[in-house]
C-alpha cells in the first residue's frame, strides 16, 4: 500500500523547516527583509545619508593606502577629504557653467537642425516612394519638433528659483560633506555600534556582509573612476575634432557607463546625430564616429576588465534584469547600484545553506544502517 501524498501544507512546512532551521539563516533574513524595508519606507528621506555612504566608499580606498603607510587615519581622511572637496568645486565652477552654457545653445539650435534633418529626410519619399511617403514624413517631423522644444523648454526651466529647491541644495551641501567626513573618520566606531546589536547567530549574515562590502567597495571606485577617464577621452576626442558641444556630450558619454550595455547604446544617438547635423555625410563624420566606437570598445574590453577585475561575473541577462528591477524599485540609484545589488542576491544565494548540505551535517558520526 502506498503511502498518502503529502498535504500542500505540509509540504510547505516540510521546506521552511529544511530551510529556515538555522538561527543564522534566520538572522540573515531578517537583516535582508530590514535592509529593503527601510529603503523602501525612508529612502527619499535617508537620501544624503545614501549618497554620502556612496562617497564614503569612494574615498575609504585613497584613505586605506595612506594609513597603510603608516599615516593617522584622521590626518589622512582630512587630506583625501580636502583633495575631494577641491575636486568638486572645480567641476562645480568649471565644468557646470560650461555644460549648461552648451544645453542652451543646443536647444536654441534645435529648430534649425530639425530643418537640416527634415530636408534630409524629405529625399526618402523620392528615393524610396514605396516605403516612405511625404505626409509621413512630415507627420514624424511635427511631432519630434513638438517633443523636443517642449524638452528642451522644461530642461532649461530646470532651476533652483523655488524654495524646496534652495532648501534640497542646501540640505546636500552642507550636511553630505559633514556625513562623509564622519564616515570616514568614525568608520570603525560606527561598524561596532552596529556590530554590539547584532545577534550571536550571524556568521552566515557575516561572511554575507563581507563579501558585499568589498565588491560594493570595489564597484564604486571602479565606477568612479571609469566615468572620469571615459569623460576626459571623449571630451579630448570630440575637442580635437572640432565637435560641437564637447563638453555636453563627453558628459553623457561618460554618465553612460553608469548603465551597462543600455547606456552606450542610447547616448550614441546625440553624438552621432550632432556630427551629422555639423559635417553632413562627410570625412569628418566618418572620422569621429570611428573614433567614438574606438573609446566604446576600449572601455567595454579594456578598461572594465581593468578596474572591476575583483566584481563576481554576471550574465549580461542578469546584469539587465537588476538595471530593470532596483531601477523600477530605487531610480537613478538603484541604477548605479544594480550590478552590486545583483552579486549581493548572488552572494546570498551562495552563502545560503542547501538542502543536501543540511542533510548531510544531520548525519550521524556512525553512519547510516
Amino acid at each position: 500500500m502506498r503511502a498518502p501524498h503529502p498535504s500542500p501544507f505540509q509540504v510547505l512546512a516540510d521546506w521552511f523547516r529544511r530551510h529556515f532551521s538555522d538561527p543564522q539563516v534566520i538572522v540573515l533574513t531578517v537583516f535582508v527583509v530590514g535592509i529593503i524595508a527601510v529603503v523602501l519606507l525612508l529612502g527619499h528621506m535617508l537620501m544624503p545619508v545614501i549618497a554620502s555612504i556612496v562617497v564614503a566608499y569612494l574615498l575609504e580606498g585613497f584613505v586605506a593606502l595612506l594609513v597603510r603607510r603608516r599615516w593617522r587615519r584622521l590626518i589622512a581622511v582630512s587630506v583625501v577629504f580636502t583633495l575631494f572637496l577641491a575636486f568638486v568645486v572645480a567641476v562645480l565652477v568649471g565644468v557646470l557653467p560650461l555644460v549648461y552654457r552648451q544645453v542652451s545653445d543646443l536647444v536654441h539650435q534645435l529648430p534649425q537642425m530639425l530643418a537640416q534633418g527634415q530636408q534630409g529626410l524629405m529625399a526618402l519619399p523620392e528615393r524610396y516612394p514605396e516605403l516612405v511617403s511625404v505626409a509621413q514624413v512630415d507627420e514624424a517631423m511635427s511631432a519630434m519638433r513638438r517633443e523636443l522644444v517642449a524638452y528642451g523648454q522644461r530642461l532649461l526651466s530646470m532651476s533652483v528659483s523655488s524654495i524646496v529647491g534652495v532648501i534640497t541644495l542646501l540640505v546636500y551641501l552642507i550636511l553630505m560633506p559633514l556625513l562623509v567626513f564622519f564616515f570616514l573618520k568614525d568608520k570603525d566606531l560606527i561598524l561596532g555600534w552596529f556590530a554590539r546589536y547584532m545577534p550571536r547567530h550571524r556568521g552566515i549574515a557575516g561572511t554575507v556582509w563581507k563579501d558585499v562590502d568589498r565588491q560594493i567597495a570595489n564597484y564604486v571606485r571602479g565606477k568612479f573612476w571609469e566615468i572620469l577617464i571615459v569623460w576626459a577621452v571623449s571630451f579630448a576626442t570630440f575637442s580635437a575634432f572640432g565637435l560641437n558641444y564637447a563638453m555636453l556630450l563627453a558628459l553623457l558619454v561618460g554618465l553612460s557607463v553608469i548603465i551597462p550595455y543600455v547606456g552606450a547604446s542610447v547616448v550614441t544617438v546625440p553624438v552621432v546625430l550632432i556630427a551629422w547635423f555639423q559635417w553632413g555625410w562627410s570625412a569628418p563624420f566618418v572620422w569621429l564616429t570611428a573614433a567614438y566606437l574606438i573609446i566604446q570598445a576600449l572601455d567595454g574590453n579594456v578598461l572594465v576588465p581593468l578596474l572591476f577585475s575583483e566584481v563576481v561575473d554576471l550574465h549580461p541577462v542578469a546584469i539587465i534584469v537588476a538595471i530593470l528591477v532596483f531601477g523600477g524599485i530605487w531610480g537613478f540609484w538603484g541604477v548605479f547600484f544594480a550590478i552590486p545589488l545583483a552579486t549581493v542576491v548572488q552572494a546570498i544565494l551562495s552563502a545560503w545553506p542547501r538542502a543536501d548540505e543540511q542533510d548531510a551535517t544531520q548525519v550521524p558520526a556512525g553512519g547510516t544502517d
